[in-house]
């Protein structure tokens, strides 16, 4: 009955608000305003406000991207977007997550809430779905997610791209798909919540491992050995964390955006990674990205999370000694070879 009763109050023709400024919520925008929704954008800085508004394209990310400005409302106002949206996409690098939605004080009733953030707020780790829901008492069947294999720059460019959508409900997965989908971008309903998003934050995590044996001088061979053994790490945290008959990690929301996270260009967790496996120091790395990597943050979260569960991670853990534990990163990755047989 609550299936039924949330669907049906679902609009036709919703108002999207997209919070946060940088490439993935540039995307996002793209997307839904040549979809011809109605959309109000958030992003705190007035400087990328005004540039857009003047010149139709964003001044730091995506700067090729043409943006309708006179189709959405783009503001600095995070209340006016809440309360004057329906569906409401987060789009902000978790490490600054909390620090956004902590200006809000517009309420979150019978709002839509869908996180297309990768990874986890908080000194508690939580996803995004399970902060709205514990701290805000947003219900899971009014949150979403969207997942990839899906680079922001590459939806940007127009280039063929698979958009996975997760709810509670079948059903409610399938009407959020109906406004993502174009001729450049297909969407796939899901109803793994805690799947993807755990998946979208470990992918980042194993990205960073990747991008380190590349840096080192790891060769395609051993990188094809890596990843898969990633993806039987992953897959085990995710069923050993939240078990589930009916998911299946070979999928692209799991597999497919472990595969392009770790081997594409476009991949700021894998560039992390190749800068620490040439030399560079954690915080120099950083310093030179101009952009956060996610792992980053992600690596300490799945630590602290695993010390309840004990999932055997020789992968994840590699990762975490490099960047918290100020391990060299070859003599790491040369222990790690052994343990990938």
């Amino acid at each position: 009955m609550e299936h039924r009763h949330i669907y049906d109050r679902m609009k036709e023709d919703p108002v999207f608000g997209v919070v946060g400024g940088g490439s993935w919520a540039t995307a996002l925008v793209k997307l839904l305003s040549e979809n011809g929704r109605k959309l109000n954008w958030y992003m705190r800085d007035t400087d990328a406000i005004e540039h857009i508004e003047k010149y139709h394209h964003h001044s730091k990310y995506l700067t090729s991207v043409e943006l309708d400005a006179d189709s959405f409302t783009l503001t600095n106002d995070i209340d006016y977007v809440v309360a004057e949206s329906d569906i409401l996409i987060f789009a902000i690098p978790s490490a600054y997550f909390l620090k956004e939605v902590s200006r809000v004080t517009a309420s979150y009733d019978g709002k839509m809430l869908i996180s297309a953030v990768k990874g986890f707020v908080g000194d508690r780790y939580q996803t995004v779905a399970e902060y709205f829901h514990h701290d805000h008492k947003v219900p899971f069947d009014r949150i979403g997610v969207i997942s990839g294999p899906c680079h922001a720059e590459e939806v940007g460019m127009e280039r063929l791209s698979y958009i996975t959508l997760s709810s509670k409900h079948q059903k409610v997965a399938e009407y959020l798909c109906g406004f993502f989908k174009n001729h450049y971008v297909n969407t796939i309903a899901g109803t793994d919540i805690y799947g993807v998003e755990y998946a979208a934050a470990l992918k980042n995590v194993y990205a960073i491992a990747a991008g380190i044996c590349y840096g080192i001088g790891y060769g395609d061979n051993f990188m094809a050995v890596l990843i898969a053994s990633c993806f039987r790490e992953m897959k085990e945290f995710i069923n050993a964390t939240n078990p589930d008959v009916r998911r299946n990690t070979s999928r692209s929301a799991y597999l497919g955006d472990l595969l392009v996270t770790c081997n594409s260009p476009f991949s700021r967790n894998r560039n992390f990674g190749s800068m620490l496996g040439k030399g560079y120091s954690v915080q120099t790395a950083m310093l030179e990205m101009n952009q956060v990597a996610e792992g980053l943050y992600a690596s300490k979260a799945i630590h602290e999370i695993n010390g309840k569960y004990g999932v055997d991670m020789p992968i994840a853990d590699a990762v975490y000694s490099i960047l918290y534990g100020k391990k060299h990163p070859v003599q790491v990755m040369r222990r790690l070879e052994d343990s990938l047989m």
